[in-house]
């Protein structure tokens, strides 16, 4: 007991020594293996993790124009379903819920890409939000070009990772990954989507990012 109260009061002296001088910051990954790359600067960390997201043009069901341009300057997550999905899918939206706080911010949007856009049109996937209940206007229901869309899934977010990356646009899409990006659309975290403790985590990660893009 007195060994882990000395271990205890020794980790929060190192941490307040600490503090002033050490800013947690998450990952950037720049290629399809997720190797992390840790930087303390962030000019030093744009310059090195050239990797962002290519543009593009989609549609969201409310049949709205939704482009590269409309997440510049906002923290993003970003995850792929399908509506007709009987498997994964309803998991990652019901868990995702839980990112409510966040998703009621200005500064944040999550945007769920559908994977099957040649069923999921903009009306089916209004449907879909009314009756999910889905109700945030920051949460985005994206269609779209199925090549579009999934050349930006794999080659943009690296949802698959790298098995992903070598596909194409005739291998179908399906992943359980939630994809975490900053404002200026760079890849700073990936989660499990079914697993509630990773969307936990995945909050944090964002509260940490809005910290660190305060202090630009």
């Amino acid at each position: 007991m007195l060994r882990t109260l000395f271990l205890f009061s020794f980790s929060l002296l190192v941490f307040s020594c600490t503090k002033k001088s050490t800013v947690e910051r998450l990952p950037f990954y720049n290629s399809p293996d997720f190797t992390p790359q840790f930087y303390s600067d962030l000019t030093r960390a744009y310059s090195q993790t050239p990797h962002t997201l290519p543009a593009f043009n989609l549609m969201d069901d409310r049949g709205i124009l939704f482009t590269r341009d409309s997440l510049l300057g906002k923290i993003h997550v970003a995850s792929f379903i399908f509506t007709q999905c009987g498997s994964i899918c309803p998991t990652m939206v019901e868990n995702m819920k839980a990112l409510e706080p966040q998703i009621q911010q200005k500064d944040f949007l999550l945007v769920s890409y559908s994977v099957t856009p040649w069923i999921d049109s903009v009306p089916v996937l209004n449907k879909y939000r009314k009756e999910r209940g889905l109700n945030w206007p920051n949460w985005k229901l994206i269609t779209g070009g199925t090549s579009e869309i999934y050349d930006l899934a794999r080659k943009g977010y690296f949802a698959e990772e790298d098995l992903g990356f070598t596909k194409d646009s005739t291998d179908f899409l399906h992943t359980e990954h939630l994809v975490l990006m900053d404002d200026s659309l760079r890849i700073r975290g990936v989660y499990n989507g079914t697993l509630a403790l990773e969307i936990q985590q995945l909050s944090r990660d964002i509260d940490l990012l809005r910290r660190e893009g305060s202090e630009d």
